[in-house]
């Protein structure tokens, strides 16, 4: 229990640090995951096999959205309980989570089995993709309870104060995966397949793996499943559903930018391609802090503790004004040969160069979305954030991109973006200052 944290108490700044760097680490780890499991089946079998795999990663990401929806709940739910450091209501809710999950899995699971090449074909599936993509989206939903649980148990542990321990677990999946990839694919020569079940085996052993390890040491308390409250899962949907929506939003809006790059061209096209790549990795630490302030602000609104909130939310942006700007500084000189490890075509590394160079000194205010809505969302207060991931999506973003390159060109798409940085930013902070978010109460009939 030594690896858990009581954020109630002690020095936040401290805490924030400690706390938000094996997040950061985990979520570099899940990049690596990706980036692996690509660059085997890429090599070994080739384009028309990696754009299979692509496609079908597609529908399992809209999936695994929804989860990080529940998770999202569940990190609001568990930390407020450890807040109040109610044993009972904290078993009664991870109880409710375990069944919900599960049976939802199960669902899913079956759901897209049975209907994995009829997704396929409303994504456009290639004919000569729709064989090895079925396949390998078939096999990943027969093992999609092992994406939920060990995703499951990394919130749990986070919500207590454990951030150190999820760590052992994806660096598991990880290491299990660059091996039995080449293995399964190659050595076993089972394609597609091979990658699939690669996956799924690697997730079943980190999950499993996990579970033993958390119930060994005693880490939450888990006990054998039974039929949760309606109250609880009432609240759990109540929280979950917006949250799962709140992914949609953003994945939409993705696409709705994306369909004014592709206006301009494939060396634009893949300029972009390449930059986003890269702010994926880049936005690691914000993400990772908008996580830690969510577990951290969720405990101190559990005992009500509404200036130790306060701190979490000034000392959160402060760190992550200072970690992002930085990156920003470091992005404007080397942005070309972080591009070119990507791609080489001159155009299309000009294009990513250039939106990189012009994006990088607003990455600190993307970040103060992800810190001041962490922090409302750990009240319980979904619909709002979902409602501010509207605006800084489809009321700015998408708008101010296809607004900001019609005027400027290509040279728009990042002023757009970055200027719908800066704008969500002001909307993030107004909810959190004047918002009605503390008044939010999810037990009123429990301690």
């Amino acid at each position: 229990m030594k690896k858990q944290h009581d954020f109630t108490q002690g020095s936040i700044l401290k805490q924030l640090i400690i706390f938000s760097g094996p997040i950061m680490l985990t979520n570099l780890l899940q990049t690596s995951y990706q980036f692996a499991d690509s660059l085997w089946v890429g090599n070994l079998l080739g384009g028309n096999a990696l754009g299979a795999v692509a496609v079908s990663s597609t529908i399992i990401f809209t999936v695994l959205s929804f989860v990080i929806g529940l998770n999202n709940a569940a990190l609001t739910i568990l930390s407020q309980q450890k807040g109040r450091n109610n044993e009972e209501g904290l078993k009664k809710y991870l109880n409710a989570f375990v069944v919900i999950l599960t049976f939802l899995s199960l669902f899913l699971g079956i759901i897209g089995f049975l209907f994995a090449e009829s997704l396929l074909q409303l994504l456009g599936t290639p004919e000569n993709m729709m064989g090895a993509a079925k396949s390998y989206l078939q096999i990943n939903f027969l093992g999609i309870l092992f994406l939920f649980g060990y995703n499951f148990i990394s919130t749990v542990l986070r919500a207590l104060g454990d951030s150190k321990t999820p760590l052992r677990f994806v660096l598991l999946a990880v290491i299990l995966n660059i091996i039995l990839d080449p293995l399964f694919i190659a050595g076993f020569n089972l394609g597609v397949e091979g990658a699939a079940f690669a996956t799924v085996l690697s997730q079943g052993m980190a999950f499993l793996y996990g579970l033993i390890f958390v119930l060994h040491r005693k880490l939450a308390p888990f006990s054998l499943p039974s039929l949760p409250k309606k109250r609880e899962v009432g609240l759990i949907l109540n929280l979950g559903i917006p949250s799962g929506l709140q992914m949609a939003v953003i994945s939409a809006g993705v696409a709705a930018i994306m369909s004014v790059v592709t206006g301009f061209g494939d060396d634009v096209v893949a300029g972009f391609s390449a930059a986003q790549r890269l702010d994926s990795l880049l936005m690691l630490p914000a993400h990772a802090l908008g996580t830690a302030v969510n577990s951290m602000a969720g405990q101190n609104i559990g005992v009500r503790d509404w200036e130790r909130v306060k701190g979490i939310a000034k000392y959160g942006v402060i760190y992550n004004f200072s970690v992002m700007l930085t990156i920003g500084v470091l992005v404007i000189f080397f942005a070309e040969y972080g591009v070119r490890l990507f791609i080489q075509e001159e155009e299309a590394v000009r294009f990513g160069t250039r939106y990189l160079q012009i994006i990088a000194l607003c990455y600190p205010f993307l970040g103060i979305n992800f810190i001041l809505n962490g922090i409302v969302r750990a009240s319980g207060a979904m619909y709002q954030v979902l409602a501010l991931n509207i605006i800084s999506f489809w009321v700015l973003r998408y708008p101010l991109t296809a607004l900001f390159s019609s005027w400027f060109g290509d040279t728009g798409i990042a002023l757009g973006m970055g200027s719908s940085f800066l704008i969500s930013s002001i909307f993030a902070y107004s909810y959190y200052r004047f918002g009605k978010w503390r008044e939010k109460k999810l037990f009123t009939k429990e301690r």
